[in-house]
């Protein structure tokens, strides 16, 4: 891993990306998510503050742990413009995030324990699909796995098609 000097204050895109393991469109895109902010030189290129190099860190950190962009975006807007997150940070917002990773593991559990029901042809065969509809919220008032759009029959389109509009 390529060693900044301590004298240096700001990191060119090259540099934050050889540091953080990020590729250099993936630190675009961040900074495009309002994820890490960069200043212009008048040369027009990019220039990271050295705390860009913590928050890069712990974007990847938690999007490997399934966390959302937007999610991690709100997490960075607590903080005060340019300070690093710290442990305490990353304590305190990991024990927010706990309860929706419990429930996305959850979600996954069931969905791996009900794998081996799927038949594998679209279950267009069963009655409710516990894959495609997991919570069945429309198997009450039809089968299938797939929400179809409800269409008026032909002949219901037809007598409204015949119907006087009225004038204006």
């Amino acid at each position: 891993m390529p060693q900044i000097p301590e004298k240096i204050h700001e990191l060119t895109v090259g540099q934050l990306a050889a540091r953080s393991g990020a590729a250099v469109s993936a630190l675009h895109f961040y900074e495009s998510k309002g994820l890490i902010s960069s200043r212009r030189t008048a040369g027009n290129q990019r220039r990271y503050t050295r705390d860009a190099l913590r928050r890069v860190a712990f974007v990847r950190a938690a999007q490997r742990v399934g966390i959302p962009l937007a999610t991690i975006r709100e997490a960075l807007a607590q903080l005060p413009e340019e300070r690093t997150p710290t442990r305490e940070d990353w304590a305190r917002l990991s024990e927010t995030w706990r309860a929706e990773l419990d429930e996305r593991i959850k979600q996954l559990n069931r969905l791996r324990d009900h794998l081996t029901d799927c038949i594998g042809c679209g279950c267009l065969s069963l009655e409710s699909c516990v894959l495609s509809n997991p919570d069945d919220v429309f198997g009450e008032r039809q089968t299938g796995s797939r929400l179809m759009v409800e269409r008026p029959s032909r002949e219901a389109a037809r007598e409204a098609a015949q119907e006087p509009k009225a004038c204006s």
